[in-house]
């Protein structure tokens, strides 16, 4: 009787684990561990995994999880990429050229986040992009502390750091999220589909 009772529960674990939200979520952890070591291994890969699945499970990230909507999902990962290719180069021209035209600086970001996956998805998005580091965050108010090289742009940077957030909030939408949240929600769904 006990076996079945542990079998039970191993399976319902499981199954909260294999979630495609949760899948989702450890995959974007997994790349970061590998981004912070360097390199893409095999022992990146295992070790980055138990450290995702271990954060994940007790942290109680996905407790509210809804969802796992592809086109914002994909939207927001092409956003990603685009900045990655080219802050890239922004970044290397600064190295390249003889004259430092950065002007660095430390600003705040309030965002609109839903829950702390989304937060967790945008603070992985913005740390993985050269130029940019988020130094501080509050996950209970949305606020992030980022690090930036151009201080002139740093109207453009916060707009597009919330407008990330609002993709990572249709991407992956929660369960119980207020209303004010849903409604602003279903208004950018609309406008993307039109």
């Amino acid at each position: 009787m006990e076996a079945t009772v542990s079998r039970s529960s191993w399976t319902t674990t499981a199954r909260a684990i294999a979630t495609p939200r949760r899948l989702l979520t450890i995959t974007l952890l997994v790349g970061a561990w590998c981004a912070l070591w360097g390199e893409v291994s095999i022992a990146n890969v295992l070790s980055g995994t138990l450290v995702a699945v271990a954060a994940t499970v007790f942290s109680g990230v996905d407790r509210n999880a809804g969802g796992l909507r592809i086109m914002p999902l994909l939207h927001f990962l092409w956003l990603v990429v685009v900045d990655l290719v080219v802050s890239t180069v922004q970044v290397a021209w600064e190295i390249l050229t003889p004259t430092d035209y950065t002007d660095e600086a430390i600003i705040a970001v309030d965002t609109s986040i839903e829950s702390r996956s989304h937060f967790l998805m945008l603070v992985v998005a913005i740390t993985v992009t050269p130029g940019t580091a988020v130094i501080d965050s509050d996950a209970d108010t949305g606020r992030l502390y980022l690090h930036v090289l151009h201080a002139e742009k740093s109207d453009e940077i916060e707009r597009h750091v919330r407008h990330l957030a609002e993709l990572a909030c249709r991407a992956l939408p929660v369960r119980g999220a207020s209303a004010g949240a849903r409604s602003k929600t279903a208004q950018l769904d609309s406008e993307e589909s039109a």
